[in-house]
């Protein structure tokens, strides 16, 4: 998300970064620039005008003008408004209220609902330890329910069962009524979506919450669909009070128009955004991040989260043991490291997060991809035991040998060894530290240079 906007907005802050003064002229075209990049990436008009209004009052007033470094004093302002119109700060869900706390889900058809229900009750169960029911409340698509029920199944989720000869509103107060005997934390409730808003689907809604009052009601919400996003939001909202949306499909979105209106144009929060097909990929929505990332300025403290979230502790432990000791690092423990990338959602996952990661320029970053990651896993898999553990057999026949075993061309085997070869040096400088206590150290520094 964002890339688009990324780019430009990196092009033109780097040229004020460096201006020892600022004067109205170089102010006014740096603002015409950085208005041309939101409306490009889809933007609101209305959010567009405020934005540039706020930032040109600031940068015009003593805070940037009487700094040391005006350019880069600028920049934060950009920083500060963009964290300002996205929301401030993280919200979470509300969930304070008497067992099955109720989590209505709406929105149209073809957002990825049902499949945010799914990522959502799997948050739920692994990061707050909660128990989680859902139920699908749309009695004109089986196959909806059919999907729901699926995915509840793989994710050790309680679903109940959808008798569509019932309406909404019986359906999902049986449900509650089972949720309550079975002492379970929360109800995801699913709905019906259709492929615009209408009368008939907004009073089914309606009648639906005023039957079971959620804690929460979240709008799911395709963040392709630009700012029209914000403005089904704002429209939805008019008809049922949201507590906040959940924007899909943001790994698809290199505009990222959305994620920048929504707040403004319906003054709800985003609380979570959808980053991928798998059913982990659901991560809080946190605006200040996010600002970081549109500048360019990574984001140092999810992706030390998904680290800590997603790879395997007992092998990182096992690794850190073995470095420990004096043992080297060999191909066995590389391809564990590229299938443990692999989990925290690919290579396009990890870059984003990179400070910096703008000034590679973009033909490199595209060949750095998750199709690459699994050719080179592919390679070492491949290999034998033996030629994992000493590299330094795999020549000549050797490698015609894996190059085969594999479908790959001999070129990418010889590619996988240098880039194993890199790894291993870099390897032996964590030799003498504890990889987990260094990821907590650098956590720690995060959260004090922020406070």
């Amino acid at each position: 998300m964002f890339d688009n906007l990324t780019d430009r907005l990196g092009k033109t802050l780097k040229n004020i970064r460096g201006q020892g003064r600022l004067t109205e002229d170089n102010i006014k075209e740096t603002l015409r620039e950085v208005r041309m990049a939101l409306l490009e990436a889809d933007v609101a008009l209305p959010v567009v005008t405020a934005f540039i209004d706020k930032v040109r009052e600031r940068a015009l007033g003593e805070e940037v003008q009487e700094s040391l470094s005006p350019g880069q004093s600028l920049i934060k302002v950009v920083q500060a408004e963009l964290v300002s119109v996205m929301g401030e700060a993280n919200e979470s869900l509300d969930l304070k209220a008497n067992p099955p706390a109720i989590i209505l889900m709406a929105g149209l058809q073809g957002a990825g609902k049902t499949t945010t229900v799914a990522k959502l009750g799997r948050w739920l169960k692994e990061s707050e330890k909660k128990s989680v029911g859902v139920v699908s409340a749309d009695i004109y698509r089986p196959a909806a329910i059919k999907q729901l029920e699926t995915l509840a199944n793989d994710l050790s989720l309680t679903f109940f069962d959808t008798d569509v000869s019932q309406t909404a509103v019986q359906i999902v107060t049986a449900a509650i009524d089972q949720a309550k005997k079975q002492f379970l934390d929360v109800v995801i409730v699913d709905t019906a979506g259709r492929m615009h808003i209408d009368e008939e689907m907004m009073t089914e809604i309606k009648q639906l919450h005023a039957a079971i009052n959620p804690v929460e009601t979240l709008f799911v919400v395709d963040s392709m669909t630009g700012q029209d996003a914000a403005n089904t939001a704002k429209a939805f909202d008019e008809a049922l009070p949201l507590t906040g949306v959940v924007l899909t499909k943001t790994d698809g979105d290199a505009r990222g128009g959305a994620a920048l209106s929504i707040r403004h144009i319906t003054g709800k929060p985003i609380k979570f955004v959808g980053v991928g097909e798998t059913t982990d990929a659901l991560e809080p929505f946190y605006p200040d991040r996010l600002a970081s990332r549109i500048l360019g300025m990574g984001d140092m403290l999810s992706l030390i989260e998904d680290i800590e979230q997603k790879v395997d502790k007992k092998k990182a432990d096992k690794l850190a043991k073995k470095l420990r000791k004096g043992k080297g690092f060999d191909l066995s423990d590389f391809v564990e490291q590229l299938e443990q990338m692999q989990n925290m959602g690919g290579v396009g996952a990890m870059m984003d997060k990179l400070p910096g990661i703008n000034d590679v320029p973009k033909d490199m970053r595209d060949q750095v991809n998750d199709k690459a990651l699994a050719r080179q896993i592919a390679v070492i898999r491949s290999m034998t035991n033996q030629e994992k553990r000493h590299p330094d057999l795999i020549k000549g026949n050797r490698k015609k040998r894996i190059a085969a075993g594999c479908g790959q061309e001999l070129q990418d085997v010889n590619r996988v060894l240098k880039q194993f070869k890199m790894m291993q040096k870099m390897m032996k400088k964590f030799q003498k530290g504890n990889m987990a206590n260094m990821m907590r150290g650098i956590k720690g520094n995060m959260r004090g240079m922020r406070g």
